[in-house]
């Protein structure tokens, strides 16, 4: 069975259609930049490109950096603050003419993780961590997604976390390797102690590089590993949650 994922990000909107039983893509990604500022029209008007881009005559999957509860989209860290009360799904649909099922990034890309990657069969608490532009993170218990938590909010010497710790943070800053890794220390132990995960999978594109900044992260105790599906992630839940909400099969 094959569905289309497509993953908003601060900086671009990807997608591709996903193989469900491996999470491979049966087709080349095609990404384009995201429309600055990022209001919901150009955004919309850039996930119809996408569509067409594939010739996708069905149900899609979308990812959204924020907030999203029964598609409307309810935060706006990353994107243009016309997001905010937004019945984004309804609004995407209407652009692209398909039916869209939306949900938050980091959440999709937890789902993945979780399936199909390197959360597979994992119980207890796990947390997965994008880092990009912002922190994005998806919480599971026993397998089980907890929506929507916004863990890169986490105040850490009175910012958001994300402000300190994202990917961007580090490029934004010319932050070297172990730099980096003392925030994102200090974001992961303050993280650890308020919940308490059994692992803590880091996902986004910095997740390739994985073995120059994850060895040095210090003062915490839940094993630290990358992201198997890298920076694909996203497209992949996306594509997921289509599927569950669309079971008829392609």
């Amino acid at each position: 069975m094959r569905m289309l994922g497509i993953d908003i990000g601060g900086s671009g909107i990807k997608g591709a259609p996903v193989d469900l039983s491996t999470g491979e893509f049966t087709a080349d990604r095609y990404r384009v930049a995201t429309p600055q500022p990022s209001r919901p029209d150009a955004v919309a008007k850039v996930l119809a490109e996408v569509v067409e881009h594939f010739g996708w005559d069905g149900p899609v999957g979308v990812t959204y950096p924020g907030v999203v509860i029964d598609g409307v989209t309810l935060s706006a860290a990353n994107v243009s603050e016309h997001w905010v009360g937004l019945d984004a799904a309804a609004l995407i649909a209407d652009a692209t003419g398909r039916e869209i099922t939306l949900l938050n990034d980091a959440d999709a890309a937890g789902v993945a993780e979780m399936r199909l990657g390197a959360g597979r069969g994992r119980k207890g608490t796990v947390v997965v961590l994008t880092l990009g532009t912002g922190i994005g993170s998806a919480l599971f218990t026993d397998g089980v997604l907890v929506p929507n938590t916004e863990f890169g909010h986490i105040e850490i010497r009175g910012k958001d976390a994300e402000v300190r710790a994202s990917a961007k943070a580090r490029e934004e800053h010319d932050l070297g390797w172990e730099r980096w890794a003392k925030r994102l220390s200090e974001y992961m132990a303050r993280l650890e102690a308020l919940i308490s995960p059994s692992l803590i999978i880091v996902g986004g594109g910095v997740s390739k590089k994985a073995d120059r900044f994850v060895p040095l992260i210090e003062g915490v105790r839940a094993p630290i590993v990358p992201a198997r599906l890298v920076n694909n992630a996203g497209i992949v839940g996306a594509a997921m949650a289509a599927a569950a909400a669309h079971p008829a099969p392609r």
